[in-house]
């Protein structure tokens, strides 16, 4: 079946004008536009769309979602992970190696992941592996299997089964890695001793878990990442920064050719240290939500380019442990669930600031397709490419409400505000999974693997067949369930 997408505004090689999307199979055949489209005749087709004026662009690319299943399901599950995704416009998410048990850290831990996701995703799902101090023989394992790179923490991930590692424990891994095309992501604070002596009195008070996660601690894991990347020169990402007194430190390791990339995130944009009322745990994360000043600080960052994009860190959990009736922000659960309102949080902060689309499409899916080794099938709206579009109107604005909220658990620190940029549509490779609020479809979602090796093996531990599309850079993996 061949299917036309239509609109006056869609959004294809950096600007906006009307154009005819042709889809066949899952990919883009051709874009029609200028006096072709004025000549357009949809009776050719087998589906035809009109959007009209609404904003046909690139569905978004988020690669940085903490899933947590197999093993903690009642934070988050690949269904509903994956259908709030979908509600945000989100046609892919690459899911992080922890908060699930076990953790992705070894390729045996990798299968349990993949068969629990099995059957559950409305959108496209591709896997970052874990270093953790140990699993050295483990990741050259994971990377031929799949995993779009590996994530590690240098300081306590929150969770016992991820430990964080150490100088030692990096040089090990660094050094299996060095040659091979892979990126190391880096969450980047160390226990620097900088909250010794400050008063925890107050446990209720922001003020005080803000000073117990010091921008210092930022700064002094950023120096030891570009140490390491501009040693070795293995591609290191830096995730969720939100100190910007750390940027000078990587803009001159950029300046030295350090194969380095830095992300932040929504509520880092959107949140301020100062609006944050007593006791309310929701905005707890690390690192922290900082000052007005050092927000405004990020946005100049993005605009001038030294920080290379945006993403959700979707990382929830129950209710109970973000103990929200005792409002103690030093013992609560520290991650922001927003996976769903990425877009619109987006936009709300940055078109009054003058961004544009065009860096919209860069920041949130262009860049965090190209982290993921997706940027040729990703990310973008190009013949070849999965059809993965987002179908918005960037001019209307709606309240967050918690029957909106698709993820498991509905606790967020945005519940009641109001964000500009309402998802009409979501289509991934072609077919639509989410219109006005409700889903579409069953899950049709498929595994996307980092193309190194895929082994013969795979088949017989899944008890599945095996199928594969795309180029020799990139594999879609499909995983059916023998009858």
């Amino acid at each position: 079946m061949t299917s036309a997408f239509i609109s006056k505004r869609v959004f294809v090689e950096g600007h906006v004008e009307p154009a005819c999307i042709v889809v066949q199979d899952g990919i883009i055949q051709n874009i029609i536009r200028g006096e072709d489209f004025e000549r357009f005749d949809g009776n050719s087709f087998s589906q035809v769309i009109d959007f009209g004026t609404l904003l046909l662009m690139p569905g978004l690319v988020d690669s940085h979602v903490h899933v947590n299943e197999p093993g903690r399901s009642e934070w988050e599950g690949y269904i509903t992970a994956t259908k709030a995704a979908a509600a945000g416009g989100i046609t892919t998410i690459i899911d992080m190696p922890l908060n699930s048990i076990p953790s992705t850290t070894t390729l045996a831990a990798l299968e349990k992941k993949v068969l629990s996701a099995r059957d559950k995703c409305y959108v496209d799902v591709g896997f970052w592996g874990g270093i953790v101090p140990g699993n050295e023989d483990e990741l050259l394992q994971m990377l031929s299997a799949g995993v779009m790179g590996f994530k590690c923490f240098l300081i306590h991930s929150g969770v016992d089964d991820f430990p964080a590692v150490s100088r030692k424990d990096l040089e090990s891994a660094f050094k299996i890695l060095q040659g091979i095309s892979v990126v190391v992501l880096f969450h980047a604070e160390v226990d620097c001793g900088c909250a010794d002596g400050k008063s925890k009195d107050a446990p209720e008070k922001y003020a005080t878990f803000l000073e117990t996660r010091s921008e210092e601690m930022e700064i002094e894991a950023i120096k030891m990442v570009c140490e390491f990347c501009i040693m070795y020169s293995v591609q290191c990402h830096i995730v969720h920064l939100s100190a910007a007194s750390a940027l000078p430190y990587i803009i001159n390791a950029k300046k030295m050719g350090a194969p380095l990339t830095v992300e932040t995130c929504h509520h880092y944009l959107s949140l301020d240290a100062e609006s944050i009322p007593n006791k309310a745990t929701e905005f707890k994360c690390c690192p922290p939500i900082r000052e007005k000043v050092n927000q405004n600080a990020l946005w100049d960052a993005l605009k001038n380019g030294h920080i290379d994009m945006v993403v959700s860190d979707h990382s929830p959990c129950t209710p109970n442990l973000k103990l929200l009736e005792y409002g103690d922000f030093l013992k609560a659960w520290g991650g922001i669930a927003s996976v769903q309102f990425g877009l619109s949080l987006f936009w709300t902060g940055a078109e009054g600031r003058g961004f544009t689309l065009a860096d919209t499409v860069r920041l949130l899916c262009e860049n965090t397709a190209k982290l993921a080794n997706l940027e040729h099938r990703k990310g973008a709206i190009k013949i070849g490419y999965d059809a993965d579009f987002v179908i918005w109107d960037p001019e209307a604005s709606f309240k967050v409400t918690a029957d909106s909220i698709h993820h498991r658990n509905k606790i967020t620190p945005y519940l009641g505000k109001e964000l500009k940029g309402v998802v009409h549509m979501t289509v991934v490779r072609g077919s639509p999974v989410f219109e006005n609020g409700r889903l579409l479809t069953k899950p049709t979602g498929r595994f996307l693997l980092n193309e190194k090796t895929l082994p013969e093996t795979w088949k017989s531990r899944f008890n599945c067949s095996v199928s594969f599309t795309g180029s020799n850079q990139q594999r879609i993996l499909t995983i059916r369930r023998q009858v």
